[in-house]
């Protein structure tokens, strides 16, 4: 229990600074569509190439996670991320916390200590054709969601390409624990294996895709909830997931404290957002020695 809370735990701190990266570059091109072009335009920017090594890091922490401890856990440490957000912001941007923001940070960490009060045994379900066959149909139909959501515009097409994105991460997080035992040829051959890399390349595209649309707000809320709520119910329904006998109320509790507490951080990152553009400075207001990028 103590190994996958705490991998998931750093998972989340990897995860909550590759966003503020991945954030910084998708605003620094184009608004684009789901294309080749988009894309690559993406990958030239430094930021994104950091962020994507981070996220890299921080999934080899939740894939440790998700094999050892039940979905609903794990996605909800992976949530933190937000708190490493809103921290980061306190720290590194001058920004403060509201008492608001602190209750809700203290909640996510109460929301925590319930659901691994409550967690039961972890599922040992891998993959079937079944399984991995709904895992590719999930995928089709992310990807015409997220092509009618990239026509429109605003918060509606940000919050669209969010819940789009966090249904590609709620893939990822049922198709590692759906994963063979790590040998390579039995990764290669694993069906489970190509969802996996495709549902985390295209939840990655998607979600800067929908940081250009809109507010941080729009996006994050709806990536957070899907990616959170979808995998614990596919854990708890499909995979085997156990909450201990006489624990669904608490179980139910700190899954709930934890997603109210998740929605207020990124209300308040929406406010403290770094990212957003600054009204520039008269000229005799910069320093000799500034200068813009």
């Amino acid at each position: 229990m103590l190994l996958g809370l705490g991998s998931a735990l750093v998972a989340a701190v990897m995860y909550g600074v590759a966003s503020i990266l991945q954030a910084t570059a998708a605003r620094e091109i184009p608004e684009g569509g789901l294309t080749v072009r988009t894309l690559v335009e993406l990958l030239r920017r430094p930021m994104l190439l950091a962020s994507i090594v981070l996220m890299m890091l921080g999934y080899v922490f939740h894939l440790i996670s998700v094999r050892q401890v039940p979905l609903f856990l794990a996605q909800t440490g992976i949530a933190m991320s937000l708190v490493v957000t809103a921290l980061l912001a306190v720290r590194y941007f001058h920004d403060r916390l509201s008492r608001l923001e602190w209750v809700a940070i203290a909640a996510v960490v109460a929301g925590l200590v319930l659901l691994s009060s409550a967690a039961g045994d972890t599922g040992t379900e891998r993959a079937t054709p079944v399984l991995t066959g709904t895992l590719f149909a999930v995928l089709v139909g992310i990807v015409v969601v997220a092509f009618v959501a990239t026509r429109f515009e605003g918060t509606f097409a940000a919050a669209v390409l969010g819940l789009a994105g966090g249904m590609g991460y709620a893939v990822v997080a049922v198709a590692s624990r759906l994963l063979p035992d790590f040998v390579l040829g039995d990764l290669v051959t694993s069906a489970s294996t190509y969802a996996l890399v495709l549902a985390g390349v295209l939840a990655f595209f998607l979600y800067s895709l929908a940081l250009q649309r809109g507010s941080v707000t729009a996006a994050t809320t709806a990536l957070i909830s899907t990616q959170t709520v979808a995998p614990a119910v596919a854990g708890v329904a499909f995979l085997g997931d156990q909450v201990r006998d006489g624990f669904w109320a608490v179980f139910v509790a700190g899954f709930l404290l934890t997603a109210v507490a998740a929605v207020v951080l990124v209300r308040f990152e929406e406010g403290v957002d770094p990212l957003a553009d600054e009204p520039e400075p008269a000229p005799h207001e910069l320093p000799p020695s500034a200068s813009r990028p």
